[in-house]
């Protein structure tokens, strides 16, 4: 990454004010709210890479490639 693409945080700024926005402005709330997701996302990793050290191909992957 460049230097002036890591000095531009506005995308962060932006986000962390809609998810405040989304919880009513309560902070204890955003903050919940993002650990839960956070879980469910390594959640969903931690299954992935199962299936992948399974030998399984996810859903999506064989719907893209019989697609092409």
């Amino acid at each position: 990454m460049s230097a002036p693409a890591l000095l531009d945080n506005s995308h962060y700024e932006q986000a962390c004010d809609q998810a405040i926005a989304m919880c009513d402005g309560n902070l204890r709330s955003t903050i919940k709210a993002l650990i839960m997701a956070n879980e469910y996302l390594e959640a969903a990793l931690e299954e992935l890479q199962a299936a992948v050290t399974a030998g399984c191909i996810p859903e999506a992957s064989r719907s893209r490639s019989s697609a092409a």
